[in-house]
């Protein structure tokens, strides 16, 4: 499915399940829809309209690069919104798109009804950078480990998209609990998919100056944090610092779950989702 934005631009979102309408905004940023599978089943219960940000997957590339900042993807969620005919809408972020989540419900409280912020932060400051080099020499006895650890400190600024892509998947084991011939299968099914080296530039630049916690005491919808427990870049310390600033918001830790719960532990990710959303 896709729509046109007011500047011209196509953008386009999977459509799946049956029950209320569920809007899941992916991840990245530069990733599109693929990674996140059928969101554990959640369609059993839900509509999922699951978009791919701008530059992704089948949605248009802004004619501007850099056009990749925080607030272009909330213009981008409040015009799907409004192509959805959704008064307010049920909102789930998954790590960069929680990110979004965060910003647009902000901007935007009165239409969310509910949200979910998945494995995502609200900024990355010396807690976070300590946890994640934490997370990262945990796993440092894996074979896998010296080829991950190259590739994610690698020098994206000059990279082509594929070569952005290739990097971003060796460093991929660091974003699971444990990694093994299930989650490695796991990546095979997004691994050939394009990757937008843009959004992860304009993203990295962002970093830096990103806080997010100034603006959420403005959500007022019910909102659920939660992440896997050996999350290495967006774990408990992340969900703590958000849960704590968003008024009555209610966090959820999953035990042996790193950043791909919705793969890693399937079954917990979609049971406190949808209680949560049907509470």
């Amino acid at each position: 499915m896709k729509f046109r934005t007011s500047d011209g631009r196509e953008l386009a979102y999977e459509l799946t399940g049956t029950g209320p309408v569920l809007v899941v905004h992916p991840g990245g940023p530069g990733f599109s829809t693929t990674y996140l599978g059928d969101m554990a089943g959640l369609g059993d219960r839900h509509t999922l309209v699951i978009l791919s940000p701008r530059g992704t997957g089948a949605s248009d590339r802004p004619a501007d690069s850099g056009a990749y900042h925080l607030e272009d993807y909330v213009s981008d969620l409040e015009e799907l919104r409004e192509h959805l005919g959704l008064e307010q809408m049920l909102l789930l972020g998954y790590s960069h798109g929680g990110v979004v989540a965060q910003a647009y419900a902000a901007a935007h409280p009165g239409r969310v009804s509910r949200l979910v912020l998945a494995v995502t932060l609200a900024r990355f400051g010396p807690e976070q950078e300590a946890a994640t080099k934490a997370g990262r020499e945990k796993r440092s006895a894996e074979d896998w480990y010296p080829a991950a650890i190259a590739a994610s400190e690698g020098d994206q600024d000059s990279a082509t998209d594929e070569q952005v892509r290739d990097n971003t998947m060796r460093a991929m084991p660091f974003y699971f609990a444990r990694f093994g011939p299930a989650e490695a299968a796991y990546l095979d099914t997004f691994r050939s998919d394009p990757l937008n080296g843009d959004a992860q530039r304009a993203f990295g630049a962002e970093m830096p100056n990103l806080d997010l916690r100034g603006r959420l005491s403005k959500i007022t919808a019910p909102t659920l944090v939660i992440t896997g427990e050996d999350d290495f870049i967006c774990g408990p310390v992340c969900a703590h610092e958000i849960s704590a600033a968003i008024p009555g918001a209610r966090e959820v830790i999953v035990p042996d779950a790193g950043h791909m719960v919705v793969f890693e532990q399937r079954k917990a990710f979609h049971d406190e989702i949808a209680a949560f959303l049907d509470s």
